[in-house]
């Protein structure tokens, strides 16, 4: 089958680091591993970025026209021409990034409609948002498959569907191998803690503040800390992890952007993996650091329930609770072999339950459906 990839988000060959495009690249390497060619066609791409409620009626009038040109291309190929596709497939829509094309074309041309990781929030339905948010609507009511990731997705999902659609879970994956090959892993004497994420404004912003707030009731503890990411917000991060790093101590060190190919050593040298994880709808860094063997300190939110077992492979705390999380740490800290209990079953679990072999038979199965 030919597939139409439509990432409205983030697109697999961004430039930019993010869960989005690591997970729109999975979904390309699940397809074609199905046997299906993925094609994305230059005209089902979307300007990059997430733009401002205010824009979303120029965006819609001008998916219109776009759709119409995409349509119209269509028909005009030759049937097994390489840009021809038997399926539109997109990935991640929601009230700021919405499919504005896939309703149009797969019902212009009757082929089926599948959307991966879709989300509706009713209280996004007023004000600058409802655009966006009835555009969400029309394309969960056009689908004729929505794969939910996140588990908190799946209510809001099912009530917007339309008659005869279907909903199936499809849990986050990534590909364990490069983080399996790297085990067993050296114990750091003092323990070296990781974290991975952009360094943006807002939420991921927000994790670091409560990361930074932790690590400073940590202080009297040994130990030892790897920031892995970059972005906007870098200068005020440093700013936050600056009493940390005085007196000639450094305990905080900053990698900077590290490309996706050096982060299996990276987690592969570490002892512990914290992420504050506010407003996270599930994270793939944490999929990543439990693959290598590293437990995990996260805060309880969205989906993270869902790929971080508490007790099992890492630690929840209540979101946004500095101290909470504080004494996460300190207890595996002063328990290396509970830390290396907890590593031990993040790695089977992420293999049995999140490798993209799995994830390939769950694709498969919900794909069958569409027949």
């Amino acid at each position: 089958m030919r597939v139409l990839l439509h990432t409205p988000l983030k697109p697999p060959d961004s430039p930019t680091p993010s869960g989005d495009r690591e997970m729109a690249r999975g979904l390309v390497r699940l397809l074609r591993r199905l046997g299906h060619r993925v094609v994305i066609p230059a005209l089902s791409r979307v300007v990059p970025g997430v733009p401002a409620p205010e824009a979303h009626l120029a965006l819609e009038r001008a998916a219109r026209c776009q759709a119409a040109r995409l349509i119209a291309r269509w028909r005009a190929l030759p049937a097994r021409h390489p840009e021809r596709f038997d399926l539109w497939f997109t990935y991640h829509c929601y009230y700021r990034k919405p499919d504005w094309l896939g309703p149009l074309v797969t019902q212009a041309l009757g082929i089926p409609y599948v959307i991966v990781e879709a989300s509706h929030a009713p209280r996004r339905a007023q004000g600058p948002t409802r655009l966006g948010h009835r555009a969400v609507e029309r394309a969960l009511a056009a689908a004729d498959l929505v794969l939910t990731v996140n588990p908190r997705d799946v209510a809001g999902v099912k009530a917007r569907l339309g008659a005869g659609s279907r909903q199936l879970r499809l849990p986050p994956f990534i590909d364990t191998a490069p983080f399996r090959l790297l085990a067993p892993r050296a114990v750091n004497d003092p323990p070296l803690l990781l974290s991975v994420g952009m360094m943006r404004t807002r939420d991921k912003l927000e994790s670091y503040r409560i990361l930074a707030k932790a690590l400073v009731l940590l202080k009297d503890k040994p130990w030892r800390a790897v920031l892995a990411g970059d972005g906007p917000a870098r200068a005020e991060i440093e700013a936050l992890m600056a009493p940390l790093n005085q007196g000639g101590e450094g305990r905080v060190r900053f990698a900077g952007a590290v490309p996706h190919a050096g982060l299996p050593a990276l987690y592969a040298a570490a002892d512990l993996y914290l992420w504050p994880a506010i407003n996270e709808a599930y994270g793939m860094a944490f999929l990543e650091a439990q693959a290598s063997g590293l437990p995990v300190v996260a805060g309880r939110t969205g989906g993270v329930p869902a790929v971080v077992a508490d007790g099992i492979t890492g630690l929840l705390t209540p979101i946004g609770d500095a101290a909470a999380f504080a004494a996460a740490v300190a207890r595996l800290l002063d328990r290396p072999t509970e830390r290396a209990r907890l590593g031990a079953a993040a790695a089977a679990r992420v293999a049995s339950h999140h490798d993209e072999r799995a994830a390939a038979r769950a694709l498969a199965a919900a794909l069958r459906t569409l027949r």
